[in-house]
């Protein structure tokens, strides 16, 4: 290796999880990471392990991706001021989430809802957080929340000024099916993700969202299909499981009963690979630090489901709905990684056991793009077993 390369080597893992439904467990001990990427996966006896600038030791630990919040509303920075909430996103950090995906910039005092202002403020905040990194963390922002009297031409500049998201359609003056339809086929026509809000209001100026609304507007995303704070009715989240193949999103903040209907609906059509987590969060029930894994630990002890198909809708489904080159641990993709073990005095015998009870995990360490962001979280139960770096 070059003494000029940027080199991490993670070893002694005990439990490998990818991220990758379709093989969520790997047979290896050790990852190589290079300039920031994945560089091989394998066994230590297979890996040029002393030629490495950094080398962490697991400690026979558990490493997983960096888990992926899909629903946060940020706005300027580590502050969000509808909750005057400072460091929430490296408290998320210390909660394994190591990328964000802004649905939108919402509680911005004062929000721009002319054309012209509600386009600025979205290329600001895509701007503002592509520049800057709060703890490290990857926040994909710039949503604007779209507005009647948008035409084409406004959705191709936003494309042509690096916006790649939409707000929660619905959260604006759009909330009719047809006109959410037209604007959000624009936004895909120039490679504009969109997500919908779904269930009753969540703020003041939002209104209820229903499935028929949902089904006419077909945006990428059904968001928080669980209801951000209320829920639809039964039968509508189980059709909007049923009708369409976009993702579903459950989220922290919203109805936990819901959530889980919502997860046996996708189990039973068999298409789990459409699940993906998000906090909905900061909002009026509050920030959740640990929303991702408390979403993990529901989804697997109330919804008898794996606890490492549990950490993929976190992971992996997210990064390839969302195309994300994080999110799997594969070779070529970028080195953000959790390693936790199980919280201290589980009943669960393992990780995943202690998962699939419904205890949360002990996080000992984040790292992102090959660099150690923390090492004990300050937010889990403690670990029982903690990785150490052994050379830096």
């Amino acid at each position: 290796m070059s003494s000029q390369t940027n080199t991490m080597v993670v070893k002694n893992i005990g439990l490998l999880l990818s991220g990758d439904l379709d093989n969520p467990v790997l047979s290896a001990d050790t990852i190589l990471v290079e300039d920031g990427l994945i560089k091989q996966i394998g066994y230590e006896k297979d890996i040029d392990v002393d030629s490495a600038s950094v080398v962490v030791d697991a400690m026979g630990t558990t490493v997983t991706p960096g888990l992926i919040d899909s629903h946060v509303h940020p706005v300027a920075g580590d502050w969000t001021p509808r909750q005057n909430q400072m460091n929430w996103i490296e408290s998320s950090l210390n909660g394994g989430v190591t990328t964000m995906i802004s649905a939108g910039e919402v509680h911005m005092p004062g929000r721009p809802k002319d054309i012209v202002g509600l386009k600025a403020m979205a290329i600001a905040s895509q701007r503002a957080f592509d520049n800057f990194r709060p703890s490290g963390v990857k926040v994909i922002a710039g949503a604007p929340v779209i507005e009647q009297g948008m035409e084409e031409n406004d959705f191709k500049e936003l494309a042509e000024a690096g916006v790649k998201l939409l707000g929660e359609v619905g959260l604006g003056s759009v909330k009719a099916g047809y006109e959410a339809k037209e604007m959000v086929a624009w936004a895909r026509k120039y490679g504009i993700q969109s997500t919908i809000h779904t269930g009753g209001p969540s703020i003041p100026g939002s209104g209820l969202i229903d499935k028929d609304v949902v089904l006419e507007a077909d945006a990428d995303i059904i968001g928080h299909i669980n209801g951000g704070h209320t829920a639809l009715p039964d039968n509508q989240i189980t059709c909007l499981c049923e009708s369409c193949s976009r993702g579903i999103e459950i989220v922290h903040n919203g109805n936990e009963r819901a959530g889980l209907l919502a997860l046996r609906t996708a189990r039973e059509i068999k298409q789990l690979e459409r699940v993906i987590l998000g906090t909905d969060g900061p909002a009026g029930s509050g920030v959740q630090p640990l929303g991702i894994l408390r979403m993990i630990s529901m989804l697997s002890s109330l919804g008898d489901l794996p606890a490492e198909q549990a950490i993929c809708m976190a992971t992996g489904n997210t990064a390839k709905m969302r195309d994300l080159d994080c999110g799997i641990i594969a070779v070529g993709k970028s080195a953000d990684f959790v390693i936790m073990d199980k919280a201290q005095h589980s009943a669960g015998k393992t990780i995943l056991e202690s998962i699939e009870l419904g205890d949360l995990p002990g996080i000992g360490m984040t790292i992102i793009d090959g660099i150690v962001r923390t090492q004990r979280s300050r937010n889990t139960p403690p670990a029982s077993v903690l990785p150490t770096v052994v050379r830096s």
